[in-house]
C-alpha cells in the first residue's frame, strides 16, 4: 500500500505544471498560447525569459529527482527507485493539472537520472551541452542525449563503468524514456531536416537553422 501511495505522490509531483503556473501567476501569460505552445523549459525561455526558464528547468528537474529518492526516504528497497521517477515523468508529460498534457520529458527524465546516478547525468550533460553549443538547438541536444543514454545504459554496466551492475528495471525505463523523448521531438526532427528549427542565439549553428531566440 505504501508503494502504491508513493507512486501516486510521484505522479502528482511530476504533474506540477511549473511553466504554466509561473507564466499565469507572474507574467499573466498562458504558455499554451505562445511559441510552440509547450509548457516546458525551452518555450518558457522563449516566451518568459531566462530567469523564468531557469526556474522552470530547476523545478522540472527536481520533480524527477525527488520522486526517485522517495522510496529511499521511506525505506522501500524492494523495487528500483527508477520506477517512481518514471511516474514523475508520466505526470510531467500527462499532467492531471493540465488536461493530461505537458512537456517533452527531458528535464524531468534528467532529474530521475540525477536521483538514481549523478555520475551518469554528468556524463550525459557533456553530450547535451556540447551538441547544444555546436547546433544551437535544445531539441537536437535532447534527442542526441536520449540516444546516448539508451546506448550507455546498455553498455556501461557490462564494464562496471559508472554502474556497478545492471539494474534491468532502470535499464528498461531509460530505454523507454529515451524512445519517448525522441518520439515527443518528432516535429522538431522534421524541422531540423528542413533547416527550419528554432534555435537559441548561442553557439555555432553548424546546421544553419533559422534564428528564433
Amino acid at each position: 500500500m505504501t508503494t502504491i501511495l508513493l507512486l501516486l505522490v510521484a505522479y502528482l509531483l511530476g504533474s506540477i505544471p511549473s511553466g504554466l503556473w509561473i507564466g499565469h501567476y507572474f507574467f499573466h501569460k498562458n504558455l499554451r498560447d505562445f511559441g510552440s505552445g509547450n509548457i516546458g523549459t525551452t518555450n518558457t525561455f522563449r516566451i518568459l525569459g531566462k530567469k523564468a526558464g531557469t526556474v522552470v528547468f530547476a523545478i522540472d528537474l527536481l520533480k524527477g529527482t525527488l520522486a526517485t529518492v522517495l522510496p529511499l526516504l521511506f525505506g522501500i528497497a524492494t523495487i528500483s527507485p527508477a520506477l517512481f521517477g518514471l511516474f514523475a515523468v508520466l505526470g510531467h508529460t500527462f499532467s492531471i493539472f493540465n488536461h493530461f498534457q505537458g512537456g517533452k520529458a527531458v528535464a524531468t527524465t534528467a532529474g530521475v537520472i540525477l536521483g538514481y546516478n549523478p555520475w551518469f547525468i554528468l556524463l550525459l550533460a557533456v553530450f547535451f551541452f556540447t551538441s547544444f553549443y555546436l547546433t544551437s538547438m535544445v531539441s537536437f541536444a535532447s534527442v542526441l542525449s536520449a540516444a546516448v543514454a539508451a546506448i550507455f545504459v546498455l553498455v556501461l554496466p557490462a564494464f562496471h563503468l559508472i554502474f556497478a551492475s545492471y539494474d534491468w528495471l532502470f535499464t528498461s525505463i531509460i530505454l523507454f524514456l529515451a524512445c519517448f523523448i525522441i518520439i515527443r521531438h518528432r516535429d522538431n526532427i522534421a524541422r531540423i531536416r528542413n533547416k527550419t528549427e528554432n534555435i537559441f542565439n548561442f553557439g555555432l549553428n553548424i546546421t544553419h537553422q533559422k534564428h528564433n531566440i
